[in-house]
């Protein structure tokens, strides 16, 4: 019987955020949500903002990942990842707070607002109050 693990790293700029052999894992990329199984055909991918599960024997974890690229082949999977989080890391008042931030640079409608980084921050707090607020 083939094996229906494979390992799976991240791999962000400040640690290995996680190492180990997973049944499954689920995540967002610009073509949509994917999810990968062992054996899965090989594909690079862009990532962007949202929920990961990472789903084991030992139980389902998730977690908030931000931005990055996910390499798949056969046996394994590797993400480089802007930032990754999970939900005990998550400091919810700060979220709250770059949220709130976010919508008044969007509303205010000024020139001088980067629409594309205050609708990435938005997205980001949101996904952040998301992952935090399940656990």
């Amino acid at each position: 019987m083939a094996d229906k693990t494979f390992n799976l790293r991240i791999i962000s700029p400040t640690r290995i955020f996680f190492e180990g052999d997973v049944d499954m894992i689920e995540m967002r990329t610009t073509e949509g949500e994917i999810g990968v199984l062992a054996g899965h055909i090989p594909l690079t991918a862009i990532l962007e903002p949202g929920l990961m599960r990472i789903k084991q024997a030992a139980g389902d974890r998730e977690a908030a990942l931000h931005d990055g690229f996910v390499q798949i082949q056969k046996d394994s999977v590797t993400i480089l990842a802007e930032s990754c989080e999970w939900p005990e890391e998550i400091d919810i008042n700060r979220a709250r707070e770059a949220k709130e931030r976010a919508e008044r640079r969007l509303k205010s409608g000024a020139k001088e607002i980067d629409s594309f980084r205050a609708e990435l921050a938005l997205k980001k707090a949101l996904i952040r109050l998301d992952v935090a607020g399940r656990h």
